[in-house]
C-alpha cells in the first residue's frame, strides 16, 4: 500500500504541471491568438476615433437628449459605488422588478409616457416593446430596427436631417443575425448616435 509520503511527490508535481500548462500556457496563447487576430474584440469592442474613446459597441450607454436615438430602459444606480476619490460611479443592472407587480407597470407605463411625449409624430404607432422595457443584462446596446425606426421623425427633426439620412445612418449601425440564423437583427445606439455627432462616418 503506497504511503502519503511516497504519493505527495507525484501529486505536487502533477498540481505544477497542470497549473503552468492550464493558468500559464493555455491563457498565454489564447491571449496572445486573441490579440494578433481579433485586437479590437480582445480589447472590448472600444469606439475610438481620433484618439477619443466613446464607449463600448457591446454596453449600453443612456440618452435621454431628444436630438439622440434612445435605447432600452437602463436601471442605473449611482449610490452604491465611488472611485478611490470617493466620486461616484454608474453601475447598471437588470430589473429584479417582477412584470406582474405594479412597480413593473408604473416602470412601464412612465416610459410609454415618456416615449409619446417626445415622439409627437408617432402618436398613432404603437410603441416598440423594446423601448419601455429592459433587456435580460440592463446593459443591452441594440435595439430592434422597428425600435429604432419609431424614432425617425425625432430625430431629423431635431438634428435638421430629412428622415431620409436619419434612416441611412440606421442602415449603417443594424447588426443581423449571427451566422444568419441565431438571434434578432438590432441596431447599435451608441454607434447611431454618434454618427448623428458626425463623429463617426
Amino acid at each position: 500500500m503506497k504511503t502519503f509520503k511516497s504519493v505527495l511527490p507525484k501529486a505536487a508535481m502533477i498540481f505544477i504541471i497542470f497549473s503552468v500548462v492550464c493558468g500559464i500556457v493555455y491563457t498565454g496563447v489564447v491571449t496572445g491568438l486573441a490579440q494578433l487576430l481579433f485586437p479590437d474584440k480582445a480589447n472590448g469592442s472600444i469606439i475610438e476615433v481620433n484618439g477619443v474613446k466613446y464607449g463600448s459597441e457591446l454596453l449600453a450607454q443612456q440618452y435621454s437628449d431628444e436630438k439622440y436615438m434612445w435605447g432600452r430602459i437602463m436601471n442605473v444606480d449611482v449610490s452604491t459605488y465611488t472611485d478611490k476619490d470617493g466620486n461616484r460611479l454608474m453601475y447598471a443592472a437588470p430589473s429584479n422588478k417582477s412584470p406582474a407587480s405594479d412597480a413593473y407597470e408604473q416602470m412601464v407605463a412612465e416610459r410609454v409616457n415618456k416615449i409619446r411625449a417626445a415622439n409627437p409624430k408617432m402618436q398613432d404607432t404603437p410603441i416598440p416593446v423594446d423601448l419601455v422595457t429592459c433587456s435580460g443584462s440592463g446593459l443591452d446596446p441594440g435595439i430592434s430596427p422597428a425600435a429604432a425606426e419609431y424614432q425617425i421623425p425625432r430625430l431629423a427633426e431635431e438634428n435638421k436631417m430629412t428622415e431620409e439620412q436619419v434612416q441611412t445612418i440606421i442602415d449603417k449601425c443594424s447588426e443581423g443575425k449571427f451566422l444568419g440564423i441565431f438571434g434578432e437583427k438590432t441596431v447599435n445606439v451608441l454607434k447611431v448616435n454618434l454618427m448623428l455627432d458626425g463623429i463617426l462616418k
